[in-house]
């Protein structure tokens, strides 16, 4: 009788005995299995290895040889191009720990080299982890080109030594065979389009120097474009040092305009001059005024830039922005928006340039008069924003209003004056009249002019003055002297400081005085610590303001994490009664990550976590907010907060300044439906349509330019003072000091793009127009924009822009098409029939 097949006794297996399988123990057989599923091809080629393994370790040196040479051509051909592991990798894995012993019986001789190359391509799969073997082994072995080995071999090979020159440097041990090598791999990768990994190695092994001999005109570009765009991530002073070799790159291949950009970045005066004086053709010395005047320096030029008189004249002329007003007034003409063609069209009374009415006993500007005391400053001065940039026409139009009896009209000329046009001697004799606001506005006037330093000093110690004049002086001094650390002037500011009472440093306007030292060390970052420490000894109402205000400034477009951490700090803590430190620390916020595309995001996210911590939300906090979320700073607008919607009223502008925005512009529209019974959110209303339709939608706010890379300290400057003044709205904006959003002139600049001939003149010319591309690490010649749309020249650039041109007919002496841009003949150039 057969046993039951399920019965757990009997001579008969069970089902679940018939279905396991239980793995062979002996590896001879795994190893047979395994040999079992590789094609003919390989197990040719398996055996093949093994038979040169066993050769390798032959007594006969001869037989060595050919085994190392045959096993040499065997893993160049496989690595030479590597998607997985090459065969000859893994067919060897199992002999790798049998080399290795050999090797170290072996007497010193080139075959031992060779078996220390083998090794060393080995150990790029086979080492263990930190052991840096493929290194030890290079280091060993022959002194043969190391690239026959494959971009994969030399990449793990960059990234050991890295780890082995941090080794040898805590241990002071000599690095002198790392870096021969160092400088192969660096070799190699210049040769094959590996810029970055280069830089990379050079940068760890802290050597970058060594960069500028392995340049070539075929790289120099993409090796510079990463250097740049890897400074914004690195630590000071690394980040300095990393744009001094992009500057020595490009001086040593005569690329004078990006060089020009870096040494103003790197905001260092002498670098500028340098540019200037070894290059000898006057037309690009001209792109470089352009360059110059659109960042907003002041830099006058010497014997040695230009030895021609006329030659440094008409240099000088462009630095000093003379031929802006020409450039900006074609542009408007060309894309047809100079209509109404005069202020005397806008308003049907003939508002604001009307003649002097001689019924009226020949008093000029009766439209000023419409207004009350302080009033008439800012009525006065709103004409300079019309004339702004227009030296020709701009005195004639300002003179009439000198001869007013009115203070209030007179300190409004003054500062009108500032702003049109340069007239230093005109704004000196009015710094030291006894009424305030003359004295207010010949001081605010003078800001962009370094030469009346010397006149606004004195008035900080001068007891007598009242703390409106002082506080307006130090911002006019920081803005003079912005970025400089000029230790005379910080010095008078921080005395002024000390000398406040009590009650004087609870009143809205001493913030500027902080603020005005703290544009002084606009983003110096270090530089401002000595500053930081007497700080500390101020009275105890006034020390937090000045402490985050000195950080804010201080680290200003670095990007800098541990600040941005200290802020949110400080922005997450409860308020005492009377502190308000967190106002400068929550500004400060995206001034530090400005230099970041993403950090603007961020912005949104670390003010949400603000709002939800329970804090109260003090006046204008969240100014900051200037470049996103439109729709939460609306619903912010109707908070029952006067002041919060007053704040997020005037972000609306700023968010929107000079784009016409349809959408802004609808929000504001019903905003001054809904406020029309509130004069002050009304007011606020106003000033953010202003500044949304700004210059017809010409102008822009942004103080960032040439493609994003280089940050304007002046137009940063201004809003940075208009922002902090928002902080108390209603004790400033809505007070009698509401000319201080004239500040905002500081960084107002046209957003187009105006080629133009050799001879200065407005040349139309096809360019594209398209959204931006970060190209950095790309090879060969990467699209640079996407998206875009051919236009003639004047054009207007949107934020994240950028242009190129449409034709090869002309040469840019510019890198980047922005601002003004001399266009000169390509010699090359054949017309295509």
């Amino acid at each position: 009788m057969a046993p039951d097949p399920n019965s757990a006794s009997g001579s008969g297996t069970t089902r679940e005995e018939t279905s396991v399988k239980v793995p062979s123990k002996d590896p001879k057989k795994r190893d047979e299995k395994k040999d079992e599923d590789l094609s003919d091809e390989d197990l040719a080629l398996k055996q093949q290895l093994e038979l040169y393994v066993e050769r390798v370790q032959d007594p006969d040196p001869g037989l060595q040889k050919v085994a190392l040479e045959s096993m040499r051509q065997e893993i160049r051909t496989s690595t030479s191009s590597m998607t997985s592991v090459p065969k000859p990798l893994k067919f060897l894995r199992p002999h790798y720990g049998t080399l290795k012993s050999y090797y170290e019986t072996m007497a010193d001789s080139d075959l031992k080299k060779y078996l220390a190359d083998i090794l060393s391509v080995l150990a790029l799969t086979m080492s263990a982890e930190g052991e840096r073997e493929s290194l030890k082994y290079r280091l060993l072995g022959s002194e043969g080109d190391i690239g026959s080995w494959g971009h994969e071999y030399v990449r793990n090979l960059a990234g050991e030594c890295a780890e082995e020159y941090a080794k040898r440097q805590g241990e002071e041990t000599s690095i002198d065979d790392l870096m021969e090598l160092v400088t192969q791999i660096v070799a190699f990768h210049m040769k094959h389009n590996a810029e970055p990994e280069a830089v990379d190695l050079l940068m760890e092994v802290e050597d970058l120097d060594l960069l500028i001999d392995h340049v070539d005109k075929t790289n120099f570009k993409r090796t510079c474009l990463y250097l740049t765009s890897a400074a914004r991530y690195l630590p000071g002073p690394d980040d300095m040092l990393v744009l001094d070799i992009a500057y020595m790159i490009y001086l040593k291949y005569e690329e004078y305009s990006n060089a020009l950009q870096i040494a103003l970045f790197l905001d260092n005066l002498q670098y500028v001059k340098q540019v200037f004086t070894v290059c000898d053709d006057m037309l690009r010395k001209k792109q470089f005024c352009y360059i110059v005047a659109r960042h907003g320096i002041t830099f006058e030029l010497d014997d040695e830039v230009a030895a021609d008189d006329e030659d440094r004249e008409a240099l000088q002329e462009i630095i000093n922005n003379t031929k802006l007003s020409e450039g900006y007034l074609t542009l408007a003409r060309d894309i047809e928006v100079m209509e109404p063609k005069s202020p005397e069209d806008i308003y049907k009374d003939k508002l604001m340039t009307v003649p002097s009415d001689p019924l009226s006993g020949g008093s000029s500007g009766n439209w000023l008069f419409k207004n009350k005391e302080h009033g008439k400053a800012s009525a006065a001065a709103s004409l300079g924003m019309i004339l702004l940039w227009d030296v020709d026409s701009g005195l004639a139009q300002i003179d009439k209003y000198f001869h007013s009896n009115d203070n209030h009209v007179i300190a409004g000329a003054l500062l009108e004056l500032g702003l049109s046009i340069v007239a230093l001697a005109l704004l000196g004799d009015y710094t030291d009249k006894e009424d305030s606001s003359i004295r207010i506005g010949a001081i605010m006037g003078s800001e962009l002019h370094m030469l009346i330093r010397y006149k606004l000093s004195p008035i900080l110690s001068d007891a007598k003055a009242p703390l409106d004049v002082i506080a307006f002086t130090a911002i006019s001094l920081g803005l003079i002297c912005v970025g400089s650390c000029n230790e005379e002037v910080a010095q008078a500011i921080i005395f002024a400081l000390m000398d406040r009472n009590d009650s004087e440093l609870q009143e809205p306007l001493t913030r500027f005085l902080p603020l005005g030292l703290g544009l002084l060390y606009l983003g110096k970052q270090e530089s401002v610590e000595a500053t930081a420490e007497v700080s500390k000894t101020f009275n105890e109402k006034i020390r937090k303001y000045c402490d985050m205000t000195l950080l804010s400034c201080a680290f200003a477009g670095t990007g800098n994490v541990l600040k941005v951490q200290n802020l949110l700090g400080h922005c997450a803590q409860h308020l005492e009664k009377g502190e308000t430190h967190q106002g400068p620390a929550v500004l400060g916020l995206p001034w530090l990550q400005w230099q970041r595309n993403w950090g603007l995001k961020w912005q949104f996210v670390r003010w949400s976590i603000f709002c939800s911590m329970g804090n109260k939300i003090s006046a204008g906090q969240f100014l900051w907010h200037l470049v996103s979320f439109a729709y939460q700073t609306q619903r912010l607008s109707h908070d029952a907060d006067s002041e919060v919607a007053m704040a997020a009223v005037i972000s609306l502008g700023l968010i929107g300044a000079g784009t016409n925005n349809a959408r802004i512009a609808g929000m504001l529209r019903n905003l001054s439906s809904y406020y029309y019974k509130d004069a002050s959110l009304l007011f606020c209303v106003r000033i953010a349509q202003g500044l949304v339709h700004l210059g017809k939608g010409l102008l822009t706010l942004n103080p960032y330019h040439s493609d994003r890379f280089l940050l304007s300290p002046m137009a940063l400057a201004g809003l940075i003072t208009m922002l902090h003044a928002c902080l108390d709205m209603k004790a400033i904006i809505l007070g009698k000091y509401h000319y201080v959003l004239y500040f905002l002139v500081l960084a107002m600049q046209p957003r187009m793009l105006m080629t133009v001939d050799e001879n200065l003149k407005p040349l139309s010319v096809p360019v594209r127009v398209g959204q931006a591309v970060d190209v950095v690490g790309q090879a060969g010649r990467p699209k640079t924009i996407t998206g875009f749309q051919t236009h003639s020249t004047p054009v207007l650039l949107a934020a994240g822009d950028r242009a190129e041109l449409a034709t090869e007919k002309y040469i840019p002496l510019s890198p980047i098409l922005e601002g003004f841009v001399i266009l000169k003949e390509n010699p090359e150039y054949r017309e295509d029939h």
